[in-house]
C-alpha cells in the first residue's frame, strides 16, 4: 500500500483531481467522485508503469500582488 497526493480544484461543474507523483488526473462530479476515479486511474497505471520509488511534493501556499 502506497500513499499519494491528490491536489483537487473546482472546475466549473466537475472537480478535477491530479496526482502529482504519478502524473494521472481524473475528474468527478464530488470530490468523492473524484477522488475514487484518480484512485482508480492511478492503480490502473501503476498496473502498467510500476514506480521504483515514490518522493512526495512539498505543497505550500504563497500570495502575489
Amino acid at each position: 500500500m502506497k500513499t499519494f497526493t491528490a491536489v483537487i480544484q473546482k472546475d466549473e461543474d466537475m472537480y478535477v483531481a491530479k496526482c502529482s507523483e504519478v502524473g494521472t488526473v481524473s475528474q468527478g462530479s464530488t470530490i468523492d467522485e473524484a477522488i475514487a476515479n484518480l484512485k482508480e486511474a492511478t492503480e490502473l497505471y501503476l498496473e502498467e508503469f510500476p514506480l521504483k520509488e515514490t518522493k512526495h511534493p512539498i505543497l505550500t501556499t504563497f500570495e502575489v500582488a
